[in-house]
């Protein structure tokens, strides 16, 4: 089961920002997740649950967007959704296609409470 390293990879990164901007609390952690990752989003929610007890992450949530696969033909210059991972290109049936979208694995944005910017010296008024 891998989705339980991607999710210790993703507690670490979220601990570590979270150390770094002297964040108190994180909500929710919102992910990209590419369909060609072969991820199992119900094993790796349920690997970040137990990883993040006892942890200043302790209630937050994942929020997990699925993206689609996508190409680009480089014969024709047709950008396409790939359906069912068939990647031939839907106007000139080519074959030389360039995966364009679907390999993702991101931390898109934390949702973070009571979040204050740090303070910024005052501009003098020249």
């Amino acid at each position: 089961m891998h989705e339980l390293g991607i999710a210790d990879n993703i507690v670490t990164a979220v601990l570590k920002e979270m150390n770094d901007r002297k964040l108190k609390s994180v909500s929710a952690i919102a992910l990209r997740i590419g369909a060609m990752t072969d991820i199992v989003t119900d094993a790796l929610e349920f690997g970040f649950e137990i990883l993040i007890r006892e942890t200043p992450l302790e209630g937050a949530r994942l929020k997990i967007e699925r993206v689609p696969v996508k190409g680009h033909c480089r014969g024709c210059g047709t950008d396409f959704e790939v359906e069912e991972f068939i990647f031939v290109c839907p106007k000139c049936s080519s074959g030389d296609i360039v995966v364009t979208q679907g390999t993702e694995l991101d931390i898109a944005y934390l949702e973070v409470e009571d979040y204050a910017l740090p303070d910024r010296p005052a501009k003098s008024a020249n």
